[in-house]
């Protein structure tokens, strides 16, 4: 299983716009400058670049590096603050127990957090530790592309994969959806971010759940195409 992180396994309570805002006043002098942005289901390097062209700020690799650096330190800071349905939603922590009890069932992530942006936050809520490996925003700034990273990491890991069908994604938008869609892979769409059943089952996802509680109903899910 591939997952994504914000709408499908937590919400930070708008820990990562803040500290994302933080960040780009201080290196770029630009306040709220992701204001009206939109980041479902899309990769940091694609939200950052918005910014900076709605800034009209040209940032080389350097500065952007610098950047990046200081989106991390404030979203230390800003992760542990209260905000609104902030946590692991529901029934995701006795998912993830339950999968890493089968040896064949492994759970990796797909995201479009930088590598260090979803660290932090799934070390935060206590499960970092249930993923093998994964493929993140700062590896490819188009979601598609990230899934054969992925793939990759894990047989480099030791993860069998004979097939891209055997690869199921889960996350919480058609971007998702569509990331597993041109791979050839399978999905299970969770109506826990920004977009409701319908909205996925349009997008083509192979499943779709109103949330992550019913841990069988999502294990049945994965087993049906070997049944």
């Amino acid at each position: 299983m591939l997952f994504d992180v914000d709408g499908t396994l937590l919400l930070s309570g708008g820990a990562g716009k803040r500290a994302l805002n933080r960040a780009f006043e201080e290196v770029f002098g630009t306040t709220d400058a992701f204001a009206g942005i939109p980041v479902a289901g899309r990769t940091d390097t694609l939200i950052v670049d918005d910014a900076l062209y709605n800034a009209g700020v040209a940032a080389d690799p350097p500065m952007r590096r610098h950047f990046f650096a200081r989106y991390y330190e404030y979203l230390k800071e800003e992760i542990v603050h209260p905000g609104p349905k902030k946590g692991l939603l529901p029934g995701v922590k006795l998912l993830l127990e339950q999968l890493a009890s089968d040896p064949v069932l492994i759970s990796a992530l797909l995201t479009g957090n930088f590598a260090a942006a979803a660290r932090i936050k799934l070390e935060y809520f206590g499960v970092w530790r249930y993923f093998a490996c994964g493929a993140y925003g700062d590896d490819a700034p188009v979601r598609e592309e990230l899934l054969p990273i992925a793939l990759n990491r894990a047989r480099e890991a030791g993860i069998p994969i004979v097939s891209t069908a055997d690869v199921v994604v889960v996350g919480d938008t058609p971007s998702d959806v569509q990331c597993a869609t041109a791979a050839g892979a399978r999905s299970i769409a969770v109506a826990t971010g920004s977009f409701n059943e319908e909205a996925l089952w349009q997008a083509g996802a192979d499943v779709v759940l109103s949330d992550l509680c019913d841990s069988r109903q999502f294990l049945a899910a994965i087993l049906e195409p070997y049944t």
